[in-house]
């Protein structure tokens, strides 16, 4: 071959390969493949901080924000930094495009990475309990004591009523309560919701504050929160988990004491992989525990975070 077509040869060959390397990243920018220039994922809660001190964090649960803590936020102002999460989609927080608990839960231990928390205290609600397993179970390192009130370490039993229930055998159910809740109205929200809400409070003015907070929640987020929660059984992974864990369970919304020794049995088999945590059950207390007995619930939190000083 002379050195001419040698030489044509090469330039079609780079001419090409430019074009094409051109046209792969052209597309990968576009379809956001590079962090430089494109937005980052949504931000999938906001924060309010009060008070000085060791940080505790505050997550609510499923259709909640931030007014759920706002007894329990004052009394550890006083002596903590709190920081109060409100979950996007959730109460008054408004939803994002794609909403994920998986993101929610990395971008909240990059929130404490990038902010420099040590160990916080991690308190959750219901869903805000299970973050809390989540985060402690993932990054071990990062979380210090964790109280859970009444959320636990996999939700697929409390549909159930029994430990032997495995995200293969709610796969289904999840599926369908995703779909119901993608498909629903606002209104058709609010009404399917009001059924529950006898379990979820005692007192007509806890009830208000809770559907008030359901009448702005996104049907959306909430199906795929429920989904999520369906598929992922933390009941094993806690055993990664270093830090003290308390588990304030409550059984009030069951009428015999036969219900009430079943759920202790229940939410205590939750914790077999993680003999250090410790369980504490309130049978008068429905699921909002901070509305139906906020003293006790006080209580139990100050006396746990007391004894890791």
């Amino acid at each position: 071959m002379s050195k001419l077509v040698k030489a044509k040869s090469r330039k079609f060959w780079l001419t090409f390969v430019a074009v094409f390397i051109g046209t792969i990243i052209f597309q990968m920018a576009a379809n956001g493949v590079f962090a430089a220039g494109t937005p980052e994922a949504e931000q999938q809660f906001s924060v309010q901080v009060r008070g000085e001190g060791k940080p505790v964090m505050l997550i609510p649960g499923l259709m909640s924000d931030g007014r759920v803590w706002d007894e329990l936020a004052g009394l550890l102002a006083k002596s903590h930094q709190v920081f109060t999460i409100n979950l996007a989609g959730f109460g008054a927080t408004p939803k994002v495009n794609n909403p994920s608990l998986e993101v929610v839960k990395q971008q909240i231990l990059s929130y404490i990475r990038q902010h420099k928390l040590d160990k916080p205290v991690v308190i959750g609600h219901s869903l805000g309990g299970f973050m809390s397993f989540w985060l402690a179970s993932s990054a071990p390192s990062a979380i210090g004591p964790i109280i859970s009130v009444d959320g636990l370490p996999f939700v697929g039993p409390v549909f159930t009523r029994t430990n032997a229930t495995t995200v293969q055998s709610l796969a289904g159910q999840a599926q369908q309560f995703r779909n119901m809740y993608a498909n629903m109205s606002q209104q058709q929200l609010i009404d399917q919701s009001a059924y529950s809400l006898s379990i979820q409070a005692s007192s007509d003015a806890a009830k208000q504050i809770v559907m008030d907070m359901i009448t702005t929640s996104d049907p959306n987020t909430v199906g795929q929160a429920v989904f999520s929660l369906m598929n992922h059984d933390l009941r094993q992974d806690i055993a990664n988990i270093t830090s003290p864990v308390l588990l304030l369970g409550a059984s009030g919304g069951f009428s015999k004491d036969e219900q009430k020794s079943a759920m202790q049995t229940l939410y205590a088999q939750q914790l077999e992989a993680l003999p250090t945590a410790k369980l504490q059950m309130n049978n008068q207390s429905r699921h909002f525990i901070m509305y139906d007995d906020p003293n006790w619930l006080a209580k139990q939190i100050m006396d746990f975070l007391g004894a890791q000083l």
